[in-house]
């Protein structure tokens, strides 16, 4: 990074001179993941073999499973991973960040690395592994693409805990009245649009600080739905709270496709809806007149009000736009994951999606790529419980959270949002 910093010289003239900065923040994560594995395998050596399965048992295509010798392929990524490491470090003192692609390849091979040693002696399935990973982003990647628009229309939408809670409350309710899935999606929408309705009131016309009012807002979700869960689905558990949920469609040919295949194309109606919403929403942001009204608002709505956009609207729509969306997210719980509704389901994820949204830089892709990661780090806890690893469980339960962490605040780095995010606009 360089910046220009005026000097005044002898003669009068002001004289631009070059600041330079080092990076070390990302090199020194290396590092300690380097250091931390070391450690690891050194003084807790695992069995000979590490079997990897490749197939599914939906797939008629049979694939062989790949065995590793553990103790080699451990020490060898270790190697690998201090080089990379040592790369970071030569780019930081070269006054050079760590490019995106070398964080990448690191991350994977860490990964891959710590699955050698904690599955050995074992066998590891991969797509089991991947299909978990796709079915716990769901709700995550609805949850983030409604923190994207909002915080680019200028609104911080912390909200999106509540938004998912109603969402997958108002789900169950109505798929079990009607005994039809897609009425309980349009009531997941209309839940979230709810939440965020009364955000954007406050927020928008009322002037209320937007971060105080979305937690208020996940407050009175929380209690809200719970009462009614107490008051109302449990007397009546089967008429109320026996949801139609969606079953798996498989794409011929497509779903056929060894390790990729049962992941991506033997999914259910909401995670097709899903590739759909982010295509739309990456798309629609970047090239499209509604994408560019929607950041000329979040970035400098004294600019946009003055081009004949009308700021207020605008960001009262787009909220409600992002409501609905990060509705479907909780929709995801009752018709699809969990066969009723139960009292705070959700668990926290509205704010896992609000850090997936930091991480991605507020653009929809790096969002989704964020929170696929959450799920990914989330189900691999899940796979290597099961076989039985060294690690205690309490430790493994931290696993998906510290990758959250490290991914905020060891990767994303000092990075800026829209300037205007969370900054009432008052006209003239």
């Amino acid at each position: 990074m360089s910046a220009s910093a005026p000097a005044l010289e002898a003669d009068g003239t002001i004289q631009l001179t070059v600041v330079k900065e080092r990076h070390f923040k990302v090199p020194i994560v290396f590092g300690v993941v380097v250091a931390l594995m070391a450690v690891l395998f050194l003084t807790v050596p695992r069995g000979v073999i590490t079997a990897f399965r490749l197939g599914d048992s939906t797939s008629s295509i049979a694939v062989p499973n790949v065995e590793l010798p553990t103790g080699p392929t451990s020490w060898g990524l270790v190697v690998v991973l201090a080089l990379l490491a040592g790369l970071a470090f030569w780019n930081g003192w070269n006054y050079r960040r760590t490019p995106l692609w070398l964080t990448t390849v690191f991350a994977l091979l860490a990964v891959f690395a710590f699955i050698v040693w904690a599955a050995a002696g074992g066998v590891f399935p991969v797509t089991s592994l991947l299909f978990g990973a796709v079915s716990l982003s769901v709700p995550l990647v609805f949850g983030a693409l409604g923190g994207v628009i909002g915080e680019r229309v200028g609104v911080v939408n912390v909200a999106i805990e509540g938004q998912l809670l109603l969402g997958a409350f108002a789900a169950a309710l109505l798929s079990s009245i009607t005994g039809n899935p897609f009425v309980g999606l349009i009531g997941a929408m209309l839940g979230g649009v709810l939440v965020s309705f009364v955000l954007a009131a406050f927020a928008i016309k009322y002037l209320v600080d937007q971060v105080i009012v979305g937690v208020v807002l996940n407050v009175l979700v929380t209690g809200l739905t719970g009462f009614l869960y107490g008051a109302l689905l449990v007397p009546n558990e089967n008429e109320l709270n026996r949801p139609e949920r969606f079953g798996r469609i498989e794409i011929p040919l497509l779903s056929e496709i060894p390790v990729i295949g049962p992941v991506l194309f033997n999914q259910t109606f909401i995670v097709y809806l899903m590739y759909v919403t982010v295509a739309i929403v990456a798309w629609g942001l970047y090239r499209t007149r509604w994408g560019l009204r929607l950041r000329a608002v979040g970035e400098h709505p004294q600019a946009a009000d003055t081009v004949g956009i009308n700021v207020t609207s605008t960001r009262f729509w787009n909220v409600s736009l992002a409501g609905a969306i990060a509705g479907i997210g909780g929709a995801y719980f009752t018709l699809v994951s969990v066969p009723q509704f139960g009292k705070e389901m959700t668990a926290g994820l509205g704010f896992i999606a609000l850090a997936a949204v930091i991480f991605g830089r507020w653009d929809p892709i790096r969002a989704t790529l964020a929170a696929l990661l959450f799920g990914f780090a989330t189900n691999l806890q899940n796979q290597l419980t099961i076989l039985n690893t060294p690690i205690p469980s309490e430790f493994m339960l931290m696993l998906p959270y510290v990758v959250t962490i490290l991914a905020v605040a060891g990767f994303a780095g000092q990075i800026r949002g829209p300037a205007a995010a969370g900054k009432p606009y008052i006209k003239g």
